[in-house]
């Protein structure tokens, strides 16, 4: 794959343009249905991870797997995951979603939860996918945080490091402080205050009944009103920072872009509305083994377009088509689930 950054071959219908209505588009469209099977996987340090699989799975061990990492809160529900492991799975691949600790069906058993550049557990579960599948060729995805986080996986691995074909980052903040800047400016500041409220509600749960390393208490953590103050007081200490700037630029992936090694593919929105719009000129080269697609719309993770006189995800249709790229032998072999698709 080249190293170059151009321009993505996604065009907003007329009258959904807008960074806003694009972001907000997917969550209010019909979802998909999707079965799923819960596996716990337990990890070094004693605590562990939930796996969802997309069901019904193929019959071959050696069919392809496609493993996504979510965003933010996110899960197997959120809109782009259940889209994605639906095309994939339908598609012949075996589909699993990495549920970040905390963000599954239950609470993690340790003190510490997750953040942006917290690669172990995914280098953990790629590496327990490839034992268990050793036949399949694998590929991992990730949105919006789990972008991030990805790429960092992929950068600090180097191209032998993984037993991965490619990587897809969808929407990654790969500069981490500009990122917490945008969200506390304007409309933007309407998504960190819906995110800072999942945050929020979970860590006061969890005071509950663990003790946590913080140094403030519940009611000043009721009123962290900014990414900057809620990773400065909480992400940071949990997970070993000195501050929210620490944590910021030792897990940021912007500046690991030109020692990726493995075939990558970068997807991003010029307007999302979640990092500034010169992102990408703040950023070194990326590698040769890197290909950055922008379109000039599409929010943050929207990417709706229309086709055949309905509204569609251009997303699922740009990562199929790079399946399909990655992956031509073994999509022969494979077994398509019986999922209905389109």
């Amino acid at each position: 794959m080249a190293s170059t950054i151009v321009a993505a071959d996604f065009r907003a219908p007329a009258g959904l343009r807008n960074a806003h209505v694009q972001t907000l588009l997917p969550r209010i469209l019909p979802g998909r249905k999707l079965a799923r099977e819960t596996e716990i996987v337990d990890l070094p340090d004693g605590d562990f991870v939930e796996l969802a699989w997309a069901r019904p799975a193929p019959s071959r061990d050696d069919a392809p797997i496609f493993l996504l990492f979510h965003g933010l809160e996110g899960s197997f529900d959120s809109p782009y995951a259940r889209e994605l492991l639906h095309a994939a799975a339908a598609m012949g691949w075996r589909a699993v979603l990495m549920h970040f600790r905390g963000c599954g069906q239950t609470p993690n058993r340790l003190p510490r939860a997750y953040h942006s550049g917290d690669t172990a557990d995914a280098y953990w579960i790629v590496g327990q996918l490839a034992q268990r599948y050793p036949q399949a060729l694998m590929v991992a995805a990730g949105v919006s945080l789990g972008a991030n986080m990805l790429l960092k996986l992929v950068a600090e691995q180097g191209g032998d490091g993984l037993p991965l074909a490619g990587a897809i980052a969808i929407n990654a903040p790969l500069d981490l402080a500009a990122s917490a800047d945008t969200l506390n400016r304007g409309i933007s500041r309407l998504y960190q205050r819906y995110l800072l409220r999942q945050l929020k509600h979970k860590v006061l749960t969890r005071l509950q009944t663990t003790p946590l390393p913080l140094k403030i208490n519940a009611g000043q953590i009721r009123r962290l009103n900014s990414f900057w103050a809620y990773d400065n007081d909480v992400t940071a200490p949990l997970h070993g920072f000195r501050s929210a700037s620490d944590y910021y630029r030792r897990a940021s992936a912007g500046p690991l872009l030109g020692e990726i090694e493995l075939p990558t593919l970068i997807l991003h929105a010029a307007d999302d509305p979640f990092m500034p719009g010169d992102l990408f000129s703040r950023l070194p080269p990326p590698s040769p083994s890197v290909r950055v697609e922008i379109a000039r719309h599409g929010g943050h993770v929207g990417y709706v377009e229309r086709r055949g006189g309905r509204l569609r995800s251009w997303l699922t249709r740009r990562i199929e088509q790079q399946l399909r790229q990655w992956a031509p032998r073994q999509l022969e072999r494979a077994t398509p689930s019986h999922l209905p698709y389109p």
